[in-house]
């Protein structure tokens, strides 16, 4: 078995490069205005090829998880257990991922996030994970 890694080629490399300098991008159409991903070289909504990259904010929502406690493809049996979750991005689209930094009790839905990469280490792709988005408060602490 191998160890399951995304396939990067010319049309996702600037996706992989902007995620292995920590920042997410999306695809948004420049016929209809909607974002999408993951990318497509086409709008999955109206058809147009006239789509564009653009960088997104980093910041989701919470739409769904599962905590997964098996898993025998490399390298995801090693992070077991590890939250595979769904959210919603403030942009518009929907992206699977993986959420960290948060303990299952602590997950909501709805809750807000902020992307992070994981990866990027001999040769490995950096890839999106979020976790919960901290904001200073007034007072100066964190909040979630």
């Amino acid at each position: 078995m191998t160890a399951a890694t995304p396939e990067i080629d010319d049309f996702t490399r600037p996706y992989w490069d902007a995620a292995a300098e920590g920042r997410l991008l999306l695809r948004r159409c420049r016929t209809c205005t909607k974002a999408h991903h993951y990318p497509r070289e086409f709008c999955p909504r109206c058809w147009s090829d006239d789509v564009r990259w653009e960088p997104a904010s980093g910041r989701a929502t919470l739409y769904t998880w599962s905590v997964v406690h098996r898993n025998d493809l490399p390298p995801f049996g090693d992070r077991t257990p590890y939250t595979a979750a769904v959210v919603d991005l403030v942009e518009g689209p929907r992206m699977m991922t993986e959420i960290v930094e948060c303990a299952e009790a602590d997950l909501r839905i709805g809750m807000e996030l902020e992307v992070t990469f994981r990866g990027g280490a001999d040769g490995a792709p950096a890839v999106a994970v979020f976790r919960p988005c901290h904001r200073p408060t007034p007072a100066g602490g964190l909040s979630r």
